[in-house]
């Protein structure tokens, strides 16, 4: 085999595994979106105002969440995977900064 082809295969070595790895990691992270319920977005509680009403969190959560003493918005946005943005958008008129223990806030 001559110079040339000896560095053609070589490329061509290099190409393959370049696009096996690719491959790989495209099938991890079409099998974690998978396994995750398909939905390629942040985790709940992520600080992400985007989440839907129709995500699988919030469909398959509680319907309302019962503020307790100490409780934030965003303490609550995390423990129920609701976004902040979203509580505020079900409860109109709710102060953030007023929460009392006992009071209802509506999650979906």
């Amino acid at each position: 085999m001559d110079k040339r082809g000896s560095e053609i295969s070589i490329g061509a070595r290099v190409a393959a595994a370049a696009a096996l790895a690719i491959a790989g990691i495209v099938l991890v992270v079409a099998l974690g979106g998978a396994l995750s319920g398909g939905d390629s977005g942040p985790a709940p509680g992520s600080g992400d105002s985007t989440q839907s009403a129709t995500s699988p969190e919030v469909r398959s959560g509680p319907a309302s969440y019962e503020v307790e003493e100490g409780d934030t918005l965003s303490a609550i946005s995390e423990q129920t995977g609701v976004s902040v943005t979203r509580i505020e958008e079900l409860n109109p008129g709710l102060d953030p900064q007023a929460l009392a223990p006992g009071q209802e806030l509506r999650l979906r």
